[in-house]
């Protein structure tokens, strides 16, 4: 099986690409604004996420036809359910829950999303999911009920992550949560790249140019700015 969006993502990293995604959470999105949002967004932006943790039923759908409209980005599904998940994409990151253990967010979502996967023509992208504290309740704790892991405890997030990659992510998000007061320090992103054969993605409280470059330096090849943007 070809699988264009993830070669795409191996063959840029493993010559030192950096990448960006710009992440779009649908219910703060506002359609009629679409062109206007698009045209500001950087010239290196090579990715858009689209997804939250919760969203009202319909509005996954309706931005991602909007952008598709006024975009050739690729458009990869964040989903925090499997309502939010939606053929208009280009592909989908599958995500699990790995620094929890509600098994609702480590497989019982993903098996709810199998029939609606089965017939479609969605990239499906295994992704190791890691919630790390930035500081603050994120929306993402409050929904999956589970705690992130402390920055403090560096080891438990590698050996998180290697796990992950063990039982076959294609990728490993590290995420401080929407709003994030506190990004990922650069010396765990680092960490955990030494340790990773996999391209690593990192996102969650960066809000600067400096903390972009910051975490892209530390190893992390895909960078998620989210927040920021939609103000």
């Amino acid at each position: 099986m070809i699988n264009p969006l993830y070669q795409s993502i191996l063959s840029k990293t493993s010559k030192g690409e950096k990448l960006f995604a710009i992440l779009i959470d649908p219910d703060a999105f506002q359609l009629s604004k679409t062109t206007k949002f698009l045209q500001q967004l950087p010239k290196t932006t090579t990715h858009l996420f689209v997804g939250g943790s919760t969203v009202e039923t319909g509005k996954t759908e309706a931005t991602v036809s909007e952008i598709k409209k006024n975009s050739s980005l690729p458009i990869l599904l964040f989903p925090g359910d499997v309502s939010q998940i939606t053929n208009k994409a280009d592909g989908l990151l599958f995500l699990s829950l790995l620094s929890g253990r509600n098994p609702e967010y480590l497989i019982e979502q993903q098996v709810k999303s199998v029939s609606k996967l089965r017939k479609s023509r969605l990239e499906i992208i295994s992704t190791g999911y890691i919630l790390i504290d930035g500081g603050n309740i994120s929306a993402v704790e409050r929904v999956s009920k589970t705690k992130p892991i402390s920055q403090k405890n560096s080891q438990e997030i590698i050996d998180t992550a290697i796990a992950g990659e063990l039982l076959g992510s294609k990728m490993i998000y590290l995420e401080a949560g929407s709003g994030a007061k506190i990004p990922i320090h650069p010396e765990i992103i680092s960490a955990v790249k030494k340790e990773l054969k996999i391209p690593l993605i990192v996102g969650g409280g960066i809000k600067t140019e400096k903390q972009k470059q910051d975490a892209y330096q530390a190893g992390a090849d895909l960078v998620v700015m989210g927040t920021v943007y939609e103000k």
